[in-house]
């Protein structure tokens, strides 16, 4: 190949590349910087104003009776008779249960033959002190004999004294054999079976008294204060939902429980009618007002920062990080007890994109300029007057491209 064409195969990238950048240099000279505009981001926001906040809640919950009763033996033994089933409506004294007496019918038994052979030891202690003092009336004995003698009478007394209440303890334990019903009720557990040896102490059955029923439900802990001093209570069975009856708050229980961490409530039903039965399904309706003014945001409004709660006020179109408290939620909103007040502009959407003294646009605010501007009488002129404005510019970005070539 001659030296000419190797010199051109050479120097022509070389070239290329040379005039490449050259252009490029040129091009960036004549194009004008990029100017850096600030981000304007676009919330929603609401307007704050406070007022009475309403209670309105609702919880499911059980019919129960207010007094359920475990009952157990009071001894020992082997079950051999159960008088009753789940169900069963028994009356105040009526036989559940029964466990083998045999053995304490033996103890008993040998109670009494103690019982009855101190009650001889006394009667002769006490013959026997009736002649000693008839002998000492007439000088025939000593003194210290006859004091022996009622020293005796005392002690075979106080021998029969006990053998006479350890029958009665005896005789006791021997009727604890028989479970009865302390109270009317309805037989809602057995706990224990025919043959089966039991505790002292072991419930075997479960009786629920015919008398007050209530509602059991479960309260969210973030609710308990709130709902503690409500007066206004309803309560509705399942079977029948177009009925509803007064109830009252009898108890709200100081301890979560450890399974749901709800707090469990009882409410009274004083006036329930026969057909609400135990067992059933109900709903409890909690409703009132307060009547201090209080102010709510939804949800949304709330920003965690550094373990602790804020919310975004706006003032000016700038966004501002305020701490607040908050109190008990009411529906989908919130309570706040301090750091906001009436009359600020809270963001309520996009709290998660926005940063200390950024500008904003509010949606509404937007929203609403534009609908004034199109119901304007200068709608149609100003929108004809930019026309020009923009064929201008294309122009004027026409001729510079023509210069730069």
């Amino acid at each position: 190949m001659p030296i000419n064409q190797r010199l051109s195969a050479r120097i022509a990238p070389a070239l290329a590349a040379s005039l490449a950048i050259t252009a490029v240099v040129f091009l960036s000279a004549c194009s004008k910087p990029v100017e850096k505009t600030e981000e304007i981001r676009p919330v929603r926001v609401m307007t704050l104003q406070s007022s009475s906040v309403g209670i309105d809640a609702e919880f499911p919950g059980e019919v129960r009776a207010r007094v359920e009763s475990h009952l157990a033996f009071r001894v020992g033994g082997k079950i051999v008779a159960r008088k009753v089933d789940v169900g069963t409506v028994v009356k105040r004294g009526q036989v559940l249960m029964q466990l083998d007496p045999q053995d304490l019918q033996l103890a008993q038994a040998q109670a009494v033959a103690g019982m009855k052979a101190n009650e001889s030891n006394r009667d002769l202690a006490k013959a026997e002190l009736k002649r000693y003092q008839e002998l000492r009336d007439k000088n025939f004995v000593s003194q210290a004999l006859l004091d022996s003698k009622e020293a005796a009478y005392k002690a075979a007394q106080a021998n029969y004294e006990q053998a006479l209440a350890l029958d009665k303890t005896q005789s006791n334990q021997t009727a604890y054999t028989t479970l009865v019903a302390d109270a009317d009720g309805v037989v809602t557990g057995v706990d224990a079976e025919v043959g089966q040896v039991v505790a002292a102490g072991n419930p075997v059955v479960r009786v629920a008294q015919l008398g007050e029923k209530e509602i059991v439900i479960g309260i969210p802990e973030d609710q308990v204060e709130a709902l503690r001093h409500v007066s206004d209570v309803k309560v509705r069975v399942w079977a029948r939902p177009n009925e509803r009856y007064p109830g009252r708050i009898r108890e709200i229980s100081p301890i979560a429980d450890q399974a749901t961490r709800t707090f469990t409530a009882k409410i009274s039903i004083p006036d329930a009618p026969t057909d609400v039965r135990l067992g059933m399904t109900a709903y409890v309706d909690f409703s009132s007002t307060t009547a201090t003014p209080w102010i709510k945001v939804p949800l949304t409004a709330l920003f965690q920062q550094n373990g602790g709660t804020a919310v975004w006020v706006v003032e000016n179109n700038i966004a501002k990080l305020v701490p607040v408290q908050v109190g008990a939620p009411v529906g989908n909103d919130i309570l706040i007890t301090s750091g906001i007040g009436n009359g600020q502009a809270v963001v309520t959407a996009g709290v998660n994109s926005l940063k200390q003294g950024q500008k904003v646009s509010i949606l509404g605010a937007e929203i609403q300029s534009a609908n004034v501007v199109a119901k304007g009488d200068d709608a149609q002129p100003s929108s004809q007057s930019a026309l020009p404005s923009l064929i201008s510019a294309a122009n004027a970005h026409a001729l510079g491209n023509e210069a730069v070539k």
